[in-house]
């Protein structure tokens, strides 16, 4: 399935205000399952759904968890699906359609998202497939006090700027690890090169095709991008992903770190750290690479599905408990958990970091339908380059290799 026309949620300022509607629960006395990735936006999302209307429904369960992506599909695939909706990304929501896991949603829409603005609706070939309540995007954060203390007169803007002022921390001994990143093998080793590989300018695939087209010199510049940075990071970055790098940088034992702006909001509140690092974290635009103008980072938002494989009754009651909670009073109690979508949305400083990169000109994380198996390939493949027993080029025709064995039979090619 090639999706032709994609409408993105992209709105990174405030949306200007509406008034709170009540919550609209459906039907009664079904069943919404809901299932989600374990961040605060989302657990903001999913708690209000079912505040509102757990009483209104015959079983009410959200399970919300690591690595969703890796179980998504398996659950949904039975006819009744495990679960009546699963929050999904950009990558993931292509996940669910190549499979045809997820249903249209208009005749949904139309009932009761009546407070819901287009740029929520993310709408391909004329259907609406999923609603998007948040952005989210990778960017730099930074400790203000180990900079200065370590001589680094001004926030880092680049790859090259965040290694020199490593290097500085390091010398002053001041912090032998002081960078932090999301490399845990898998999904977020993928990640990484695909922020790398953008800001260098890259294509993952060959224009209109499926065809790789990542071991290029873009691809070879953002290995080399990514281990300058990885020499200063805990030995242990191969296991470290957001709740990791989140814990490290409360733990004040991080100086840079390139995270999720999801976290924002959590690193800089009064819980699970102290005030010596929350009064100096700043968040700021991604990094730079070589001398280029593309921050290292991907743009996505975050939004709601509703299953294919379940009663229709099961997916109104759980449309409407979701999108019945996505008003500007739930905002309001969470405004900097999240970038939200969602009228009436005033930036703070946990958005600063997502909106100075969106400015600044990241690219939106492709939607796709082959560039999972491109993701999976990059995430098992780079490994051994991360190890040093690799060497760039062949490790990125490894990953060409890979995906082209993945590609071929899921028929994306010949």
């Amino acid at each position: 399935m090639f999706f032709r026309k994609i409408a993105a949620a992209t709105a990174l300022t405030a949306l200007m205000g509406t008034t709170a509607l009540a919550a609209d629960c459906g039907p009664s006395g079904n069943s919404v399952r809901i299932l989600g990735s374990d961040f605060p936006a989302i657990q903001a999302v999913a708690g209000t759904a079912e505040a509102n209307c757990s009483g209104n429904a015959g079983e009410f369960t959200v399970n919300l968890r690591d690595n969703t992506r890796d179980m998504m599909n398996q659950a949904l695939t039975p006819n009744p699906a495990e679960y009546t909706s699963v929050i999904v990304a950009n990558s993931t929501l292509t996940q669910l359609m190549n499979d045809g896991l997820v249903r249209p949603l208009n005749d949904l829409v139309e009932k009761y998202g009546s407070h819901l603005k287009p740029h929520q609706l993310i709408t391909i070939d004329g259907n609406v497939m999923a609603v998007a309540f948040m952005a989210n995007s990778q960017h730099l954060f930074t400790r203000t006090d180990i900079l200065e203390a370590a001589g680094v007169t001004s926030t880092p803007t680049s790859v090259e700027e965040m290694v020199a002022a490593a290097e500085k921390i390091r010398a002053a001994g001041i912090m032998e690890h002081p960078i932090a990143m999301n490399m845990k093998v898998g999904w977020n080793v993928g990640e990484v090169f695909n922020l790398f590989f953008f800001a260098n300018g890259g294509e993952l695939f060959k224009p209109g095709t499926a065809e790789p087209n990542v071991n290029s010199p873009a691809g070879i510049a953002a290995l080399n991008s990514i281990k300058s940075l990885l020499e200063y990071t805990h030995p242990d970055h191969l296991s470290h992903a957001s709740n990791e790098t989140q814990a490290l940088w409360e733990a004040g034992q991080a100086a840079m770190a390139i995270m999720w702006g999801s976290r924002g909001g959590a690193v800089l509140d009064d819980e699970g750290s102290t005030a010596e690092v929350t009064q100096n974290t700043l968040l700021s635009a991604a990094p730079t690479a070589n001398g280029g103008s593309t921050p290292a980072a991907t743009l996505w938002w975050d939004g709601i599905t509703i299953a294919k494989n379940i009663p229709d009754a099961d997916a109104e009651s759980t449309f409407a408990a979701l999108v019945g909670g996505l008003t500007s009073d739930m905002m309001a109690e969470h405004n900097d958990k999240a970038i939200w979508l969602i009228d009436g949305f005033t930036p703070g400083a946990a958005a600063a970091g997502v909106s100075a990169t969106a400015a600044a000109g990241a690219k939106p994380y492709p939607m796709i339908p082959y560039v999972g198996l491109m993701h999976n390939a990059l995430g098992s493949e780079l490994v051994d380059f991360y190890k040093g027993s690799e060497s760039a080029e062949d490790a990125l025709a490894d990953v060409e290799a890979a995906y082209r064995t993945a590609a071929k039979e899921a028929g994306f090619l010949n």
